[in-house]
């Protein structure tokens, strides 16, 4: 086949993130334009290829003006893994293994190789499917920037401003009415939101699911600020945060769950210092809205890197940023383990320094 008629695809799964579609645009032009190829999006995760009908030609009218618009114009999912894909039948939910029937659709569609777009788990999907002979190629998406053998992700930028204005937000709020600020953002198994926005914007405690927290310890940081005459408190709780077993008067914490962490943590502290404690969920508005510069240029370097990938015939492969150059990393590898905040580093001492406190010491 020459490189005039070769046909790969492009996909994205899971949640959304800002600078996906910059990753669609980046893909699309230099595939086109620099290799004269034919580009397929497929949509809603995998799911275009267990129905093809949905997919369609991505062609450089249908990127224009995509570049500065949040969400993803191929739709997504983080329910739709063709191995296990969820089915009905007479009200009862079964998984069925669609894998062979993607892997078939993908011939007939003529295309040549993937480039999958995704966090973890997506890419996890990917590397099962490069496991049944298909070419694949990574793209490491998430607001969490947890992935391993990146430096940083796109997405997580845009977060972190959107994290970072609300907290600068409630400042004014919490010091004009004396009270405690619970901000609760998203962070589901690692704290890089909670920590960055939090520093960011001056809160005086961050709880994160890397370092262990009592309701008490943080509770005392808070009545000192109150004896030094601050009589407000920002407190930033990633929705993953690990709750003690009890609270400080010993009664168990309810089971973690996203967008409800925030508000247990709140009503513990106002149980224990009888105090007016507000709790604000930022949730899904940190996934929204247009990219920052810095992820709409990440993710633009991203995609042009991945196609020229393809090109040379380097599969099994995710692009990544490592000491401010894109390179790329064995799939397998990226997908091994989750990259966590070190409570030793740097940045967590920089937080200790100003003053900020992880509840985990006096």
């Amino acid at each position: 086949m020459s490189s005039a008629q070769r046909i790969i695809g492009v996909c994205n799964g899971g949640g959304d993130a800002p600078g996906l579609n910059a990753v669609i645009r980046a893909v699309a032009c230099t595939a086109i334009r620099g290799y004269n190829w034919r580009l397929i999006g497929i949509t809603n995760g995998f799911n275009g290829l267990i129905w093809p009908e949905q997919s369609f030609d991505l062609t450089l009218d249908k990127i224009r003006g995509i570049l500065p618009r949040g969400g993803t114009v191929l739709g997504t999912t983080n329910r739709g893994n063709p191995f296990a894909f969820p089915t009905e039948t007479d009200g009862v939910t079964l998984t069925s293994d669609f894998s062979a029937r993607c892997m078939e659709n993908m011939s007939k569609m003529g295309i040549e190789a993937m480039i999958v777009i995704g966090g973890d788990g997506t890419l996890h999907i990917a590397h099962e499917f490069e496991k049944l002979g298909m070419k694949v190629v990574g793209v490491p998406k998430t607001i969490d920037n947890d992935i391993h053998a990146t430096e940083v992700t796109f997405g997580f930028d845009t977060a972190l401003h959107v994290a970072t204005d609300a907290i600068d937000r409630l400042h004014t709020t919490a010091e004009s009415h004396h009270r405690v600020m619970v901000v609760e953002v998203m962070g589901r198994q690692t704290g890089w939101i909670a920590l960055h926005s939090g520093i960011a914007g001056g809160a005086d405690a961050i709880l994160i699911p890397e370092i262990p927290f009592t309701i008490e310890t943080v509770c005392e940081a808070i009545r000192r600020r109150e004896e030094a005459g601050r009589l407000f408190c920002i407190v930033v709780v990633a929705e993953g945060v690990k709750l003690p077993e009890r609270d400080a008067f010993g009664k168990p914490f309810p089971k973690p769950v996203a967008g409800q962490v925030g508000n247990a943590i709140g009503y513990a502290i106002r149980e224990y210092l009888h105090r007016e404690v507000r709790v604000t969920v930022l949730g899904h508005v940190q996934r929204g809205g247009s990219p920052s510069p810095f992820d709409r240029i990440l993710a633009s370097r991203f995609g042009v890197h991945a196609v020229d990938l393809v090109a040379r015939g380097e599969f099994g492969r995710m692009v990544c940023l490592q000491s401010g150059k894109i390179r790329s990393v064995l799939l397998e590898e990226a997908i091994g383990a989750l990259r966590a905040v070190d409570p030793e580093s740097d940045i967590v001492r920089t937080a200790r320094g100003i003053g900020i406190t992880f509840g985990d010491r006096p």
